[in-house]
């Protein structure tokens, strides 16, 4: 049996992975692997390894890299630790291949690692353009670092073809978190609001806001001016989902505790809603509002809008329930009343998600499994395209 080795170290990331997870889990030609990191392992964010276990996945190595520091010294020394942690794991357990998702420092880690021990990578949600975060750099470099490449749109694989990668070797599947929407089974609205402890009788809004990490010391001013343009519509109560282990994200959450407490029972904050709460909290909610990549890629199957906040998304493909706005008060309050307008017209009942295919870990798995039977060897060709040079 070849080895597959998953690495997650985000709750989020973990959501849109676990699919796939089962169906590794559950194939008879694969073993799966799964090693856990980063925030899953933090008291401060929930110790979401738990609902890992209590998924019923065995976690096969824990990597302790998250040092209690949210500045960009402490990242750093967290990717140092995560490098030599993994490199121990991964002389440990010999995977055949390691699956990575998405373009955090805990994954640029583990990329590192598997890249210097020969170990291929499938790398899904590459191609990506987001240029207010330093997330961009990171998920180009574990490109050039992997062997298979997962794209969420044509664009995209387009552009993994742009950084040299073999086109046979890359491939347009879809969103993970598109696909989860479609085959879970979701929780109906009052066991949401039990299982959160938050009342939702009144309409509400959905905010996940993180810091942008290539603008220095923003991300303070820019959330309370998200805060008081919340203020400003007091008919919606307010499920905030809260930052990652960025730099200055426990700026935001400090933030969003002092506003929970202040909003006599209008708002609630989760460190952790996991992939089932998450997606349940978008079917019932009123809009998106903050700067998630989940407003852009999973909000618009539910037909809602989503008010994207700044830089940091900036270079995605957009649906068009996406409403971009600066981050002054003005700006957001104007784009929250148009979201609205937008939710209450029914003006987005037809639109179409890009970021929708058919049957995306069905085709993940199928050419995991084809890789690892096919070929004997992790060298690769850099691939020139033709163009004309200015």
């Amino acid at each position: 049996m070849k080895k597959v080795c998953v690495v997650t170290g985000t709750r989020a990331e973990y959501g849109l992975l676990k699919p796939l997870i089962e169906k590794i889990n559950n194939d008879a030609e694969l073993q799966l692997q799964l090693v856990v990191t980063g925030m899953h392992l933090s008291s401060e964010f929930g110790l979401t390894y738990k609902e890992i276990e209590r998924d019923g996945f065995e976690i096969t190595e824990r990597n302790e890299m998250l040092l209690s520091s949210d500045t960009p010294n402490g990242i750093t020394k967290s990717v140092g630790l995560g490098t030599i942690g993994f490199a121990d794991i991964f002389t440990r357990i010999i995977p055949d291949m390691v699956v990575i998702l998405g373009d955090r420092y805990e994954a640029l880690a583990a990329a590192t690692a598997a890249m210097i021990h020969r170990i291929p990578i499938a790398h899904i949600h590459g191609g990506e353009l987001t240029l207010g975060a330093i997330d961009d750099a990171v998920r180009h470099s574990i490109t050039k670092m992997s062997a298979l490449h997962f794209t969420s749109t044509e664009e995209y694989r387009k552009r993994v073809i742009q950084l040299g990668e073999e086109p046979k070797r890359v491939f347009c599947v879809g969103a993970l978190g598109v696909e989860n929407i479609r085959e879970q089974k979701l929780m109906d609205r009052k066991a949401l609001s039990e299982s959160i402890v938050f009342s939702l009788d009144k309409p509400y809004v959905v905010v996940t806001f993180h810091p942008v990490t290539l603008e220095n010391n923003t991300a303070g001013e820019q959330f309370e001016n998200l805060l008081t343009a919340l203020d400003g519509f007091p008919e919606y109560h307010v499920i905030f989902t809260k930052a990652n282990a960025d730099t200055d994200g426990r700026i935001i959450n400090q933030k969003t505790d002092w506003y929970v407490k202040q909003s006599n029972s209008r708002a609630t904050a989760v460190a952790s809603l996991g992939m089932i709460r998450y997606l349940s909290a978008l079917k019932y909610c009123e809009m998106v509002i903050g700067n998630s990549s989940s407003g852009i890629m999973e909000a618009p199957s539910f037909k809602i809008p989503t008010v994207n906040i700044g830089n940091r998304q900036q270079g995605r493909i957009k649906p068009k329930s996406v409403i971009d706005c600066g981050n002054s008060i003005e700006d957001i309050s104007t784009s929250i009343r148009k979201a609205k307008r937008l939710k209450t017209e029914g003006i987005l009942d037809g639109i179409e998600n890009p970021y929708e295919k058919s049957n995306t870990s069905d085709t993940i798995l199928s050419e995991i499994r084809k890789y690892l039977t096919e070929n004997k060897t992790i060298e690769k060709q850099f691939y020139d395209i033709s163009f004309g040079l200015p």
